[in-house]
């Protein structure tokens, strides 16, 4: 293994994931003005169903106090914060509230929610521009935790006898009717009967009000705009936040009058080359190029193992929900998709030395060896994941010859060589080399005699992973190209060659 060179990892362009003090975490809405703190969030996540203002039930109810600087004021009336309004956007994500209304009286969206639920409106209206407010015609039915009373609610409001006299439904089946829409206007008018579901506490994603917009952009045409993504920000936005993306603040940047379009993701925690349509047709157009994998990855690694070169195959468990599990083998997963990818042998286990330290504050760039300034992980918010080797990390250039979610990270986690800062693939994999029985679809898997067997260790497997990391990992989409290289982009240099 060849040691990196610490000129090539002052590479021209890095950047720091830790924003300046002075940075104020403030939405460039083009709307509204905002000036008002947003409260930090304390408390829970709820459901509930509800046909009155005046009296709601709940599905399921957690206290859970956020960790936060800042006093929360909190109402008297019902336990919950006194909202203000979404932005200044949280430094930190507190738990999640989700509420499940039935309208009991028809009217604007905006007006019912802030009566039924004690919002302002302006926070309301916030939600709304978030992207957190949906609505479908017909209730869907409560999950198995739902009490007689809720249940009493969502048989009332879709008895037959009940949905007949709704003309807006009238020619939908019941699974149609069922299908949820974002409320887009504050001013919408939902009737009686409309299922509602509100987001009141949205995943938040303060990296995007910490970045250079323009300086990640690196293309622009007519027909897309390429972007090198940050670390801890979302391609297109999430289910509750389609505000605080990528495609939203690369618009704003490129002074662009029509929204930016999503055509292909990469995690949160991933940074580098993804494309952004201009135009719908084009957006179609590169989906098109994708299915006929005429689009091109390489990725960078920087993983905690050395990774053997060559192709790699792994057989991925066709459920989508992380952690993806998969498998040497394809007789655990009949329906499962082979997942290839490719390291280059020209750039596989490049070393590059760590001098190791406390957990929290643990690697820094080896002097001895790096002769320079000192770098720590915990300036680009890497964490830890009990990494067992805190003295050298392993650089490998990937070539994706499929693509998953998450399959990078699975398949080099399955190889031994997780990546540095994966918090939810790392843990699984130092526990596999702690106990080399305990992944069911591992090298050393146990036999087991009955179904029952496999599904316990399965869910036991399944808890040894951890959770998505927070900002980032040892992962760059460092190129992207399509159309037999005829067009090709390439990222900046990755956090880890960063001075």
């Amino acid at each position: 293994m060849g040691s990196v060179s610490f000129t090539s990892m002052l590479a021209n362009g890095c950047r720091n994931f830790s924003a300046p003090v002075a940075l104020v975490r403030t939405l460039a809405l083009t709307h509204v003005a905002l000036s008002e703190h947003a409260n930090n969030y304390k408390h829970v996540k709820v459901a509930c169903f509800s046909r009155s203002s005046k009296k709601r039930t709940t599905f399921a109810c957690e206290s859970l106090k956020q960790d936060v600087t800042q006093p929360t004021a909190v109402s008297s009336v019902n336990g919950y914060p006194e909202y203000a309004r979404l932005l200044p956007c949280p430094s930190h994500n507190g738990p999640p509230r989700v509420e499940h209304l039935v309208v009991s009286e028809g009217g604007p969206a905006l007006e019912y929610i802030c009566k039924t639920l004690d919002l302002p409106p302006q926070f309301v209206a916030d939600l709304i521009h978030f992207g957190a407010v949906y609505y479908a015609l017909v209730c869907p039915k409560p999950p198995p935790t739902a009490t007689p009373e809720q249940m009493r609610v969502f048989k009332e409001v879709t008895a037959p006898s009940v949905l007949k006299n709704r003309a807006s439904i009238k020619g939908k089946t019941v699974r149609e009717a069922q299908k949820t829409f974002r409320i887009t206007q504050a001013d919408e008018f939902v009737e009686a009967g409309t299922y509602l579901r509100v987001h009141v506490h949205p995943k938040r994603f303060p990296r995007c009000y910490e970045i250079d917009w323009k300086s990640r952009i690196i293309a622009v045409s007519e027909e897309f705009v390429v972007l090198d993504k940050p670390a801890g920000t979302t391609v297109g936005g999430t289910t509750d936040n389609i505000e605080e993306s990528c495609a939203t603040f690369a618009t704003r940047a490129l002074g662009l009058t029509t929204p930016l379009n999503t055509t292909h993701q990469i995690d949160n925690c991933t940074e580098g080359c993804v494309v952004l349509a201009r135009t719908k047709e084009y957006c179609s157009v590169f989906h098109g190029k994708i299915r006929e994998k005429k689009v091109k990855k390489v990725y960078l690694a920087l993983a905690a193992a050395p990774v053997p070169t060559g192709i790699i195959t792994h057989y991925m468990r066709p459920i989508n929900v992380a952690p993806r599990l998969i498998s040497e083998g394809n007789h655990y997963f009949p329906q499962a998709f082979g997942e290839m990818i490719h390291l280059d042998r020209l750039f596989c286990g490049m070393q590059i030395s760590l001098k190791g330290g406390v957990s929290v504050n643990l690697r820094s760039w080896n002097a001895r060896r790096f002769p320079g300034q000192m770098l720590s992980l915990k300036k680009y918010c890497v964490e830890d994941c009990g990494w067992p080797s805190k003295y050298y990390a392993y650089e490998c250039k990937i070539n994706l010859l499929t693509g998953r979610t998450h399959q990078v990270r699975a398949q080099l986690a399955a190889c031994g060589a997780p990546i540095v800062g994966d918090s939810m693939y790392m843990p699984a994999a130092v526990a596999e080399m702690e106990s080399p029985g305990l992944n069911p679809f591992g090298q050393y898997k146990k036999h087991y005699t009955t179904e029952n067997d496999k599904e316990t260790a399965v869910a036991g497997w399944i808890a040894r992973h951890g959770k998505e990391p927070n900002v980032a990992i040892g992962l760059q989409a460092c190129q992207i190209s399509w159309d037999d290289g005829k067009h090709t982009f390439e990222a900046r240099a990755p956090w880890w060659r960063c001075q």
